[in-house]
């Protein structure tokens, strides 16, 4: 195991500022920008797609993440090529604060974006990125995002995942509000939208802190004790969303006795104009580690009566399921976010315990190598099949709060 230290003192700025140069093109984009502005070091981002003929450079949804750092920061400055293909940002300072962002909401027209084309994605794709950013700030953050909030055919996360997952695991290593206060971050959703209309409405809140206050410690998995869970329609029939829960339950029934999935359904004014059907499950443990799994129906082929609600319920209960399986204290899609959290710790030993590494995890762990000089200890456990993660924290502390 090893950290890096800056001479400035934990959580500074390296006095050399080297860049961060990435050469395969928009891989990890929003977690590179993230890193690029904890570590204020420059990044240089460059063959962004440049084979696609007929849409080279940054996606319309990668600039849209760009604006929305622009608003949540001061003094960030962003050079993109005139094909959209290389991209230089200098980071600025974390200001917080209440910032409204419009997420884009188009399905890959050729006059959709005056920057490359693409499918539109959700909010949550967008709430990934913020949420090792959010706590950092010079004042508490108040997003409000409004765009497509289920998940856009199963590639990005809903605000119900985000709730369930990333949330209470950035109110358990954050810690407490900077004034002492145990303030805890939350979400809500103030309106649905479903793709491909989007229409719908979150609200993110994050308190600030100075530092990370404890080494992470989450190894302990504990037994499944119960499942919860909500499914949401809109602009369909409710009976949709009580098939869905019914099948899943049926499924869950073998593992355990205590599920219980919540039916929510959306019409009229209430939600966006296209219809959806999204469910979110979570499996909590004796410890407290709670497992989450999603899935929704894609608005172009499972709308149409290809994937019928029971389909949905059973293809959702079994991937958590899954994740069950695999074991772990974390589930698959919020392995990074513990991962960075861990190299912002205090300098002390962390440790973690998850189920199989996922791509983008192994590849997040060469980046943070790369950029805090924080290299994980990484060990098999053969007797749960499971693996076991260690590091050395930097010692980050919130540098724009301490300046003022």
């Amino acid at each position: 195991m090893a950290a890096g230290r800056s001479p400035n003192g934990p959580g500074a700025p390296a006095p050399t500022s080297k860049t961060l140069r990435f050469e395969d093109g928009a891989r990890q984009f929003r977690l590179r920008v993230a890193v690029s502005l904890l570590t204020h070091r420059p990044i240089l981002i460059r063959n962004i797609r440049p084979d696609d003929v007929d849409a080279p450079g940054l996606r319309e949804h990668e600039a849209s993440f760009l604006r929305l750092i622009d608003a949540m920061t001061n003094g960030t400055t962003v050079e993109i090529n005139s094909t959209g293909t290389q991209m230089r940002m200098k980071p600025g300072v974390l200001l917080g604060g209440d910032v409204d962002h419009d997420c884009p909401v188009f399905s890959g027209d050729d006059d959709a974006s005056s920057i490359g084309g693409g499918a539109a994605r959700g909010v949550g794709w967008f709430l990934e990125g913020v949420a090792p950013l959010a706590p950092f700030g010079k004042e508490a953050l108040n997003l409000t995002l409004r765009g497509i909030t289920d998940g856009t055919a199963s590639i990005d996360p809903t605000p119900d995942y985000v709730l369930a997952s990333l949330i209470p695991l950035l109110s358990k290593l954050a810690g407490a509000g900077e004034d002492g206060e145990n303030l805890a971050p939350s979400l809500k959703v103030e309106r649905r939208g479903a793709a491909p209309g989007g229409g719908g409405s979150v609200r993110l809140y994050c308190p600030i802190v100075r530092e990370i206050s404890r080494p992470v410690d989450l190894t302990d998995e504990g037994k499944i004790k119960r499942v919860r869970g909500t499914a949401v329609t809109m602009r369909v029939p409710a009976s949709s969303g009580t098939r869905v829960a019914y099948s899943a339950k049926g499924l869950l029934h073998r593992l355990l006795p205590d599920v219980w999935v919540h039916t929510d359904n959306y019409a009229g004014r209430s939600c966006g104009p296209s219809p959806g059907l999204s469910v979110c499950l979570t499996a909590e443990s004796t410890s407290g580690v709670a497992l989450s799994a999603e899935a929704c129906l894609d608005p172009e082929r499972d709308a149409r009566g290809a994937v019928l609600p029971e389909d949905l319920g059973t293809r959702v209960a079994a991937m958590l399921l899954e994740e069950v399986r695999r074991g772990g204290c974390v589930d698959t899609g919020a392995q990074t976010l513990a991962f960075l959290l861990m190299c912002l710790g205090p300098e002390d030993v962390s440790r973690i315990r998850v189920g199989t590494l996922s791509l983008y995890s192994i590849e997040a762990l060469r980046l943070f190598k790369r950029a805090f000089d924080v290299e994980f200890k990484v060990r098999a456990d053969e007797s749960n099949k499971t693996v076991l993660l260690s590091c050395l924290g930097t010692g980050y502390r919130n540098m724009a709060r301490a300046s003022t």
